[in-house]
C-alpha cells in the first residue's frame, strides 16, 4: 500500500486552499442540521452530503467524495464502525473519518479507531472544537485529541507484548519517529525534537505508515500500542 502523509484528498484540499468537503452521518436530523450550520458558516469548510444510517453514509460518501466524514458511532442498519470499514475498504482514496460519540471511553470508540477512523469527537464539543477538529483532520499531520487516543490505545494494549513483524523493517530514525508520533507530536514538533527538517520528518512518517500498513497516524498509534512496540506505561 502506498501511503503519503498529506497526500490524501483532505490533505490536498488543505494545501490547495480550497474548501474542505464534509459529509455528516447521524440518525438525528437536528444534530445534522446543527453541524451543517456550524460548518457551512466557515469559508474553508463545506457540507456536501448527509446520511441518516450507516448504509446511507457509505452511498453518500461514494457519491460525494468528501475529504472528511463526521460519523455517528451508533446508527440503525449499519453502525458507524461498520460503515467506516466499508468506506475505507471500498475507495481508492477514502476520506478521513471522525467518529462522533457521547462518551470518550466508550469501547466502540476504540473499535472505530481500529477500523480506521482518524479520530473521534464528543457530541458535546463546542462549535470551535468541531471546526478545529475538521481542519486538523484535513491537514492530517497530527492526532486529534492525542491524550485520549493514547489512553484508549494503552488500555487495549497487550499485557505481554511480542515484537511485531514490521518493527524489524523500521530504521532507527523511523522507530524514533513512530514513538514520537505515539506521544501526539506534530511533524513540526518532531522536527524540533530530532533536529531534522519538517520535510524529512514527513518522509519518515510516510515510510512508517507504509511499513505498518497504516492509513494514518491514528492507526499507527493503535498498532504501536497493541503490538507492545510502545509501552502502555
Amino acid at each position: 500500500m502506498n501511503v503519503d502523509v498529506g497526500g490524501t484528498e483532505a490533505g490536498r484540499a488543505a494545501e490547495a486552499g480550497r474548501a474542505v468537503r464534509v459529509v455528516l452521518a447521524d440518525d438525528e436530523r437536528m444534530v445534522r442540521t446543527a453541524l451543517r450550520v456550524i460548518l457551512d458558516a466557515e469559508p474553508d469548510l463545506k457540507v456536501v452530503g448527509e446520511a441518516a444510517t450507516g448504509a446511507e453514509a457509505v452511498s453518500v460518501v461514494r457519491a460525494a467524495r468528501p475529504d472528511v466524514v463526521l460519523m455517528d458511532v451508533r446508527m440503525p442498519e449499519v453502525d458507524g464502525i461498520r460503515a467506516t470499514e466499508q468506506i475505507l475498504a471500498g475507495m481508492a482514496e477514502p476520506p478521513r473519518i471522525v467518529v462522533v460519540t457521547t462518551f470518550e471511553n466508550d469501547s466502540s470508540v476504540y473499535d472505530a479507531l481500529r477500523a480506521g477512523a482518524a479520530g473521534f469527537l464528543l457530541k458535546r464539543a463546542a462549535a470551535e472544537e468541531l471546526v478545529g477538529a475538521v481542519r486538523l483532520v484535513a491537514r492530517s499531520d497530527s492526532l486529534l485529541y492525542p491524550a485520549a487516543v493514547r489512553a484508549l490505545a494503552a488500555e487495549h494494549a497487550r499485557r505481554r507484548p511480542a515484537a511485531p513483524p514490521w518493527a524489524a523493517r523500521l530504521t532507527d530514525r523511523e522507530a524514533e519517529v513512530l514513538r514520537l508520533v505515539a506521544t501526539g507530536l506534530t511533524n513540526a514538533e518532531i522536527a524540533a525534537r530530532t533536529g531534522v527538517g519538517r520535510a524529512t520528518v514527513k518522509t519518515h512518517v510516510a515510510a512508517v505508515l507504509a511499513k505498518l500498513g497504516a492509513r494514518d497516524r491514528t492507526r499507527a498509534v493503535v498498532l504501536a500500542y497493541e503490538s507492545g512496540f510502545v509501552g502502555a506505561g
